[in-house]
This record gives structure tokens, sequence and C-alpha cells, in this order.
């Protein structure tokens, strides 16, 4: 049987785009196959009368490296999040900012008492990284954060981007974390997270409606029986040839309509109470786009992928902002089991892209869980590609 492609990628999330442009860019043409109508995987944002939903509350941490490498960050008109925090503790809403970009509000954070002058010195120890592996929790602790200070912000917030509740996750990876929040601002595209693939997809051949049902060295089989066959396949999504080692942390995500926004200003809100909320934010006080004008969009959060139970949202957030809240308009609960791989101590930080002659495979499962990871991952699987090509 003749060689149909010059190399199939199966799968058009973000590690998938990323290592597809990576080969055009080399002067390759490859076929991108996507079993949904568009492409994105976990990356994708809806349009719901006049408000974007990503699927989860995702951000884009400007200093992620293969960010800068593989998107044109300017044509996604980012929007800055404030750098710090708005932290729910006590009963009172207290800012946590970064004292190098606000010294006035830097300094009352200090005098509020959610982070005080050693948990400073605790996260300096923390950037300069450390040679043993242990959880999160434990590093945190050992480089002398105070109780109140990680109850109250490093928990919450450490939560939304691992989404487990007990910091388990490596301290390799939280270093990468803590890196590339130190280093620059988060930021929304001003049409919402689902702008990344849609970038990525410019100028590729991508397949969609196209679900593969087997995939092994040179050839694909789709689940309408086509048989395809290629100089190389790669496999840039889990559950086709491997899943994540670990398994999979889950998380609810909420949008509401409301008329105005509970928290003015582009602010990530944490809750170090308890309730079922673990963040909230309102997108469109970051990218105004989010929302249709004269709304705001309000974004909560919940660990696990159990049903949004709204009545329990609407409670927790009634205490936060009064009656106001009845009047939101819940516009959609997006349940994501799926949402991000698990990454323990112990964990493989980077397992290898070939598999066999002719079969590789990429994903933020395979690198670390992440968009920076997806993307160097797919990169990486390129690179393999292209070396045994050459």
């Amino acid at each position: 049987m003749s060689v149909e492609h010059s190399v199939i990628v199966v799968g058009a999330g973000v590690a998938g785009l990323a290592c597809a442009r990576t080969l055009a860019a080399a002067g390759l043409t490859p076929t991108v196959l996507e079993r949904d109508t568009t492409p994105g995987g976990r990356v994708r944002t809806d349009e719901v009368d006049g408000f974007l939903l990503d699927h989860g509350f995702q951000v884009l941490p400007r200093a992620y490296p293969e960010a800068r490498r593989l998107l044109d960050l300017d044509r996604l008109e980012l929007h800055d999040f404030a750098r710090g925090a708005i932290v729910r503790t006590a009963g009172r809403f207290r800012r946590v900012s970064d004292p190098r970009e606000s010294p006035l509000r830097g300094l009352r954070t200090l005098a509020g008492g959610v982070v005080g002058l050693k948990d400073g010195a605790a996260v300096l120890r923390l950037l300069r990284g450390r040679a043993d592996e242990t959880t999160a929790l434990d590093a945190l602790r050992a480089a002398g954060v105070s109780r109140q200070a990680l109850e109250a912000f490093f928990a919450p917030f450490l939560r939304g981007i691992f989404l487990e509740p007990g910091l388990e996750t490596s301290s390799r990876f939280l270093d990468f974390v803590l890196d590339a929040f130190a280093t620059g601002p988060a930021a929304l595209p001003a049409r919402g997270m689902g702008a990344i693939p849609a970038q990525l997809t410019d100028g590729l051949d991508v397949r969609t409606g196209a679900a593969v049902a087997t995939a092994g060295p040179h050839a694909v089989s789709l689940e309408s029986g086509e048989q395809l066959r290629a100089t190389a396949v790669v496999v840039a999504t889990a559950g086709l040839l491997d899943e994540p080692e670990h398994g999979w942390n889950g998380v609810t995500c909420t949008y509401f309509d409301a008329p105005a926004a509970p928290l003015p200003g582009p602010w990530l809100a944490l809750s170090g109470e308890a309730g079922p909320i673990n963040n909230l934010c309102v997108p469109s006080e970051v990218a105004p786009a989010y929302a249709p004008p004269g709304r705001a969009l309000v974004s909560v959060s919940t660990l696990g992928a159990a049903e949004a139970d709204l009545e329990a949202l609407r409670a927790q957030l009634r205490s936060w902002f009064g009656g106001a809240v009845d009047g939101w308009r819940h516009l959609r609960s997006y349940r994501l089991p799926r949402a991000l791989p698990a990454y323990p101590v112990g964990a493989s930080p980077q397992r290898p892209a070939r598999l066999a002659d002719g079969l590789y495979a990429c994903g933020d499962h395979r690198e670390h869980p992440s968009l920076n990871g997806a993307l160097a991952s797919g990169r990486r699987a390129a690179e393999a590609v292209l070396a045994d090509l050459a």
C-alpha cells in the first residue's frame, strides 16, 4: 500500500496542533485528524448569548516559554490579570498584591496579616528551587510559609492550578508554576482561550469529525472504516495509546450573567473559607469581550467534577455579595472530570516521544500538566519525527 500522507497527527488539541505547526514550519504537510467538530481539545471557548465561556477557568501566563516560542501573542490581544489576588478570609475580602507592582498595596497586604514578611522570604527560597522532590504542600511548609498564608492564599491559588485539594502535586511542578507567575502576569486572549488553538490551526490541514479507531506505526484506521497510511503517525490524545500514569484531576466551572461585576478590576478571587467555591473571577473585567455591553461574566470554580450545586454556590456567593446574587442568571456549568493529568511525586517529568519506528506520542500527560507542557510535548514530538526523517 502506498504512503498517502507525510505525517498524520491524531488529535487537534494544543499538543497536536503544536506538533503539526512545527512540522509545517520544517516544510512537511501534516494531516491532523480530530474526532470533534472543532479543534482545541480541552482549550475551547463557546459563545452563549454574547458571552465567551471557556471550558473551565483557564489563563495564559505570559512567561510560558513555549507560548512565546509557538504563539503570536500580539495577535491574541492579551489582557492581563492584576499581579496578586483577592482573598476571602474571616468574612472579608483582602487584596494580596505583588509589592513589585504596587508597593503601597503590598505594604497593606503585610499589615492585613494575610501574607507576612516571612512568607515573602519563604517564596524567595522556593523560587531558588531544591534538589529533592516532595509534595507541593510539604515544600511550602519546609520553606516556612505561615499557616495563615497557606490556608488563605497559597492553598486555594494552587488548588485552582493543580485541581486537587491536598496539594499532593510534585514540588517539581510547584517550582515551574511559581517561577511562571513570578516572572510575568497571567492573561486572557481578547476572544477567549479558544483563540489559542484557532491561531495554531491557521494554514494546517485539519480534518474534523474524523474519529480514529486505532493507530500504529505508519497507519491509522478511522471509525468510518477508512484506512490511512503515512511516513509517521503522532498520537496527540490520551486514551488511544496511553492514559496519564496517575489519572486525572477534575473541576466544575459555573458561569453566571450578572448586571455588574461583583469584584471590579482584573482580579482572581480565592476562597480561604469553607464552602464549595475554590476561586472566582470576572473574566469580562479582564477582557471586556467576554460579556456583552452592560453585563458581567462571573466564573466560579469548584474542585472535582460533580454536578454543579447551584443552591450551595448561590448561598456562598450571597454571603459574599448579598442579595444581588439572586438576580444572576446561570448561563452554563462545565463538568470536566478529565481536566488535567495528575502529577504526584515520582511522576515522569518527560516521557519519550518516540514509541516505535513511525509511531510517536505527545500531550501534557507526557510532559507536565499545563498549556506550556502541551505545547512543549507537541514540539518535541515533531522534532523527534524530523530527526528520524532526516
